[in-house]
């Protein structure tokens, strides 16, 4: 029987859209459901923040009656203006192994694309940064983090037989925790601090409403990414739905920021206790127990795994060491908190700087991600 494809458009639909993958990886020991809620929301046009700023339409596959595969394709008008391109993304894409599946899906999305006048389709990509991208490729034994998500190994070789080339690859890792912070390390902390006249702030969750803290550090982090591939720089409103989804999520003893004497912030490393497991004992669920699992492993007994989330540094203080004022303040918080090793976030391949940086410790390549693109 051929493959259908049905467009997303009724609330029933889209809980089906997104419980998809909960039966395709039901028996997969490494795949980390998403929070359902917060799936629900993202791809909730009215919901999701850059639904102002983009163009959007989800499709389900089905095949002899069931289900098959799901996608959703994405016009990013910030990131098409600011990178002088016509690009359709796809995003959220999962399908059985089937050939037929995936190619009706990608078709799908080009048609979408060329309704629009786009000239070229890439993916695997989100609204923004901060959704699910790439495709991974290499590494397909070890559990996902929270953050970043696992597919099968034949993904990669469907979207190949599509005639997609590699765009852009990121590297994770997993770095092991030191018993102590290393002498250079500390040493370099302390020159940077008082060369520049820089101090760690540690803050509240009162301080982060109080003195608007969500929008400095996604200002922040929009100065330091902006140059990087295919980023999509925040607007203020998305940026405070984000400070209202994330901040939740954090436990602030693991937040280090850094500013000038003016209080001006230049640095930042978010970190979280992983929670890979957490969630996916709950299958993406928060009711009846999920919230519980979530609620231990942030604050009561947390995993041996710490997330390296997001680590920034502004632009105008590149290359002169910061990164050893955080990470001085980072180790002994992780010693005393128990934490054996982190899983870095995604890594450019070519961002040699911060590879650099986990060479001062003993660390392991966990896996790599890609995006494929082609004309269309």
């Amino acid at each position: 029987m051929s493959v259908v494809i049905k467009t997303v458009e009724t609330k029933a639909n889209l809980r089906k859209f997104v419980k998809f993958p909960l039966s395709l990886y039901k028996n997969c020991p490494y795949y980390v459901p998403n929070i359902y809620v917060d799936e629900m929301s993202t791809l909730d046009p009215g919901k999701n923040a850059m639904g102002k700023y983009s163009k959007s339409r989800k499709f389900l596959a089905y095949k002899d009656g069931k289900i098959a595969g799901r996608v959703i394709a994405i016009i990013n008008e910030i990131a098409n203006r600011d990178w002088n391109h016509k690009e359709v993304r796809f995003g959220w894409m999962d399908f059985i192994d089937d050939k037929e599946v995936s190619g009706a899906l990608m078709d799908a999305v080009i048609a979408f694309g060329r309704e629009y006048g786009m000239d070229t389709v890439s993916g695997p990509l989100g609204f923004t940064d901060f959704d699910n991208e790439g495709c991974v490729v290499e590494g397909f034994d070890d559990i996902s983090s929270f953050m970043l998500k696992y597919n099968y190994p034949y993904y990669g070789e469907h979207f190949e037989a599509l005639g997609m080339n590699k765009a852009n690859d990121w590297l994770e890792y997993r770095i092991y925790v030191p018993d102590q912070v290393p002498d250079k390390v500390v040493r370099a902390a302390e020159l940077v601090s008082e060369r520049y006249k820089l101090h760690i702030r540690k803050i509240t969750k009162k301080e982060v409403a109080k003195e608007n803290y969500g929008q400095k550090l996604f200002d922040l982090v929009n100065r330091t990414y902006c140059d990087l591939f295919d980023y999509t720089v925040l607007p203020p409103d998305v940026i405070d739905q984000y400070v209202d989804t994330f901040l939740g999520l954090l436990n602030l003893k693991y937040v280090t920021l850094v500013e000038d004497a003016d209080g001006k912030l230049i640095a930042l490393a978010i970190t979280m206790p992983s929670l890979a497991r957490a969630v996916k004992k709950g299958n993406g669920y928060l009711f009846p127990t999920g919230w519980w699992h979530l609620l231990k492993s942030m604050y009561i007994k947390h995993e041996e795994a710490l997330e390296l989330m997001l680590i920034a540094v502004d632009p105008e203080y590149r290359n002169r060491g910061v990164h050893a004022m955080l990470f001085n303040e980072i180790i002994p918080n992780l010693i005393e908190g128990g934490f054996k090793y982190g899983e870095s976030n995604a890594e450019m391949e070519s961002n040699t700087k911060v590879q650099n940086i986990w060479n001062m410790y003993e660390k392991e390549f966990k896996r790599r991600r890609r995006v494929y693109s082609k004309p269309i």
